[in-house]
């Protein structure tokens, strides 16, 4: 049996605002934006469906997501980009291995991560 990661998807209240963080704070790309409002971007290979409640859904929707971890060359100057932009910092410790990392809020409360690369 072959798996592949097909795509992440976060649900939230307003897709425009969503997808605009993921662009100018992450780096995303703008894959398309579909008729019913949702986006589909590329985060450095990782597809990302953004988009509210879906209507033709029949089981239950949440919204966020636990989190996404990022690896970084550049943990000094992205926090510094974080902190510019008033993005809320939620922690930045030292994890396994050593590495730095800092988690920060996204939209709806979803946390990110970005971790330091050895």
């Amino acid at each position: 049996m072959t798996l592949k990661l097909n795509h992440l998807h976060l649900k939230t209240q307003d897709p425009d605002k969503t997808a605009k963080f993921y662009v100018d704070t992450l780096g995303a790309k703008i894959v398309n934006k579909n008729a019913n409002g949702g986006y589909r971007l590329d985060l450095h290979g990782l597809s990302l469906n953004v988009s509210d409640f879906l209507v033709e859904q029949k089981r239950e929707q949440k919204y966020g997501m636990e989190h996404i971890a990022i690896d970084t060359d550049e943990l000094d100057s992205i926090v510094e980009k974080l902190k510019a932009q008033n993005i809320h910092i939620l922690e930045q410790t030292i994890v396994s291995g050593g590495r730095r990392v800092c988690f920060f809020e996204g939209p709806d409360g979803v946390q990110l991560e970005f971790i330091e690369m050895k």
